[in-house]
């Protein structure tokens, strides 16, 4: 049976995250769901890059499944107009049987917005943290920079993973004023371990609020403790943008 890829972006607001779970309804549920429809009843799974967590959005979630020869751009537009509407499907290609959209994964990059308005857009809710007290922007393009590099991320990962290496590459990670009042965060990596992305901001947030120093960030890293890390920021910030493959992912 063909194996299909697929790009997927998605308003995290009303899910209780990607993967699906026993209670609450998650993105993988809807489009598996959606599938089961155009597929005569039969149940087809999905498999995604990764998992997102509830209020979490994405612009580039690759999935991919089996199902009966059809053409990508039917099958693609199928799915799209069938599905919830805050699910869209964004592109869809056959892809050798060989292809996962999780192990074949070779970088991924997020971003994060934060409202820094004050007072808060209300428009922005489900889009942008907040964050309503002064930050040293300065300070935090300072301590981002130390991140770059590859480092065992264990002081940024939250508990619950089953994950034992830790270790993970950031090739890319750059904290800008967009607009007035909006901060935007963009971490490009080979992977990324479980809420990493969200406690690499919650820490960076402390560091433009001067309860920690830019030079504290290797100290952090080499700590490998969690505690020694700040909080972990709000989901509704965090966007998936994209997630690359190697190109023979693509089906000759």
């Amino acid at each position: 049976m063909p194996r299909y890829k697929a790009v997927v972006a998605y308003d995290g607001t009303n899910y209780c995250g990607f993967q699906s779970q026993e209670n609450g309804n998650t993105v993988q549920a809807e489009i598996e769901k959606t599938l089961k429809k155009l597929n005569n009843g039969q149940d087809v799974t999905i498999h995604g890059s990764g998992r997102t967590d509830s209020g979490v959005h994405a612009w580039g979630q690759v999935i991919h499944f089996d199902y009966p020869e059809r053409d990508p751009e039917k099958l693609r537009h199928a799915l799209d107009t069938q599905s919830a509407d805050d699910i869209a499907i964004r592109s869809m290609e056959k892809v050798s049987d060989t292809f996962h959209a999780r192990y074949d994964a070779m970088g991924k990059t997020y971003h994060y917005h934060l409202d820094i308005g004050k007072p808060r857009t209300p428009f922005k809710r489900y889009y942008a943290a907040h964050y309503r007290h002064p930050l040293d922007l300065a300070k935090m393009q300072e301590g981002i920079q130390h991140l770059i590099g590859t480092h065992d991320f264990s002081a940024f990962c939250a508990t619950g993973t089953s994950v034992e290496n830790k270790v993970r590459t950031i090739h890319e990670a750059t904290v800008e004023k967009s607009g007035d009042n909006e901060l935007v965060f963009v971490f490009r990596g080979d992977g990324f371990l479980y809420k990493m992305v969200r406690i690499l901001v919650g820490t960076l947030i402390k560091i433009g609020n001067g309860h920690l120093k830019p030079s504290d960030l290797p100290k952090i890293i080499a700590s490998l403790d969690r505690n020694q890390a700040g909080p972990t920021a709000h989901p509704e910030g965090l966007y998936l943008m994209e997630v690359k493959y190697p190109d023979k992912s693509r089906d000759s």
